[in-house]
């Protein structure tokens, strides 16, 4: 199980602020994970219409979308962060 959690308006559109889940085999780099993150709902999909919008951390650590996810325990996904 890799727990995903989720930030900002991207929480807001999925609607939960973490779940649970069983990742498919096939999921291997942040851009599988969002591919198919995209198939669980209307939710998920107007959340990640924009990939290149969405920030991955893997375990605590930035990952590209091409890099490897390997065995997670915890995913984040969330906006570009702004400053002020």
């Amino acid at each position: 199980m890799t727990k995903l959690v989720y930030f900002a308006w991207v929480r807001e559109r999925i609607g939960v602020g973490e779940e649970q889940i069983d990742l498919p085999e096939t999921v291997k780099t942040g851009a599988d994970l969002l591919s198919w993150m995209k198939t669980r709902g209307e939710n998920y999909e107007a959340a990640l219409a924009v990939d290149n919008a969405i920030r991955i951390a893997v375990d605590q650590e930035h990952v590209d979308h091409d890099e490897p996810i390997g065995s997670p325990r915890e995913i984040a996904l969330f906006p570009p962060m702004t400053g002020g």
